[in-house]
């Protein structure tokens, strides 16, 4: 290995520099304080745990996505965190042990085997909330609101937010007998938007006369394509509960989703005026690991997600206790390199006082003073470069006192 290739980065692997960095931590201290003011406490776990309880209740997605070491002391196999949210909730469950409603927030690296898309890396500084112990609409509503200000707090411009149900598609499914096989061709044609493999499974389903369910099975598969097929806003909702009325079929959980898909949609509104609203119901993201609402918030100039979430209440199971649940949660790094590079400098460069080098008695006294209020970069010696350092007076000293003056 040559001396120059010591010095790189793994793939996918970034670093922070001035002035992304300050801003980052700039970002940081927002966020938190705007999660502070709903009342939400600041947990930080581990970077690293024993894999059963890393990935309890998370699905296969986030088993591919964990760096996995064993370790030293005991033989057990341990993994570097993908996804914060299985932490928090093991901390609600575990440690803290709320009856009662429990509100979590959280910012830390998270690495992953592989960058989940092709704008990120595979360590992003995961920020989030969590909300445990209300099954309500009302709880979603909140972090659909602190997701949404989280967005305007990075100076994220044309918010437009995507809502889904994983209780729709489930609700259909377990109406129907299907074996395995057609439900997982069925959830695969889904997650692709595959209308044309929709309908082969319809046209299958009708042709299988072994069974008598089949042609209801292609009923509903075919509601399934013409859900998948709507888009527009709240409208596409009302379409789907009268395809939903049509069947001869007793569907309660579907219609459920379907109010408080609504209800959701209302509230969300009335709080945010100038987000746009849509609908994905092919969006099954963590499908055996959500029972709620799916949400995911995106921008005009980011070709994927910025922040995601959603209702996952049997994720507490496996650690004693299963409690209502939902949360978001986003990527800071991204967040920060949609802010314009002007923006940046002048928030995290503040112009300030420029102090010449030296240990005079009233020299250091006048530092610490203006250090109060303000930001003071004293010279090392007269070869400092002062150009570097953004800074708009100087310390002067006349007539026996420092004072500021204009560069």
């Amino acid at each position: 290995m040559s001396v120059s290739e010591r010095w790189l980065l793994p793939d996918g692997v970034d670093e922070l520099l001035p002035p992304e960095a300050w801003a980052v931590e700039h970002m940081r201290r927002s966020m938190l304080d705007a999660y502070a003011r709903y009342g939400y406490e600041l947990v930080s776990p581990p970077l690293i745990e024993y894999i059963e309880s890393l990935l309890t209740g998370t699905g296969n997605d986030l088993d591919l996505q964990t760096f996995k070491v064993t370790d030293q002391l005991t033989g057990r196999m341990m993994g570097v965190r993908a996804d914060i949210t299985p932490q928090v909730a093991r901390i609600d469950t575990h440690l803290l042990k709320s009856k009662g409603i429990s509100r979590l927030c959280y910012v830390d690296t998270v690495l992953h085997t592989r960058p989940a898309h092709t704008l990120t890396n595979r360590s992003p500084l995961q920020i989030g909330c969590e909300l445990f112990g209300e099954a309500g609409s009302s709880a979603d509503i909140e972090i659909i609101s602190l997701m949404l200000n989280t967005l305007e707090l990075a100076g994220v411009q044309q918010i437009h937010i995507d809502l889904a149900h994983v209780g729709i598609y489930r609700g259909l499914v377990e109406s129907i007998e299907m074996t395995s096989e057609l439900e997982s061709q069925l959830f695969d044609a889904l997650s692709r938007k595959s209308l044309p493999d929709l309908d082969a499974l319809a046209v299958a389903a009708d042709n299988d006369s072994s069974k008598a369910s089949s042609k209801i099975s292609a009923v509903v598969i075919r509601l399934i394509r013409d859900i998948a097929n709507l888009s527009g806003g709240i409208g596409a909702l009302d379409q789907i509960r009268s395809k939903v009325e049509k069947l001869d079929l007793l569907l309660p959980s579907v219609v459920s989703a379907i109010d408080e898909l609504q209800a959701i949609t209302l509230q969300i509104q009335k709080r945010f005026s100038n987000v746009h609203i849509g609908f994905d119901f092919c969006e099954l993201r963590g499908y055996n690991y959500h029972t709620g609402i799916l949400f995911s918030a995106f921008s005009t100039n980011y070709g994927h997600a910025l922040a995601k979430g959603g209702r996952y209440n049997d994720i507490g199971k496996d650690f004693g206790e299963s409690r209502p649940a939902t949360g978001f949660s986003a990527d800071l790094k991204s967040l920060v390199r949609l802010v314009e590079k002007s923006k940046i400098d002048s928030t995290v460069k503040p112009v300030g006082v420029l102090a010449p080098a030296g240990g005079d008695e009233l020299l250091i006294a006048k530092i610490a003073e203006l250090r109060k209020t303000q930001r003071v970069v004293q010279q090392l010696s007269d070869q400092d470069i002062i150009e570097t350092y953004n800074c708009e007076k100087r310390l002067v000293l006349e007539n026996d006192e420092w004072q500021l003056k204009d560069i």
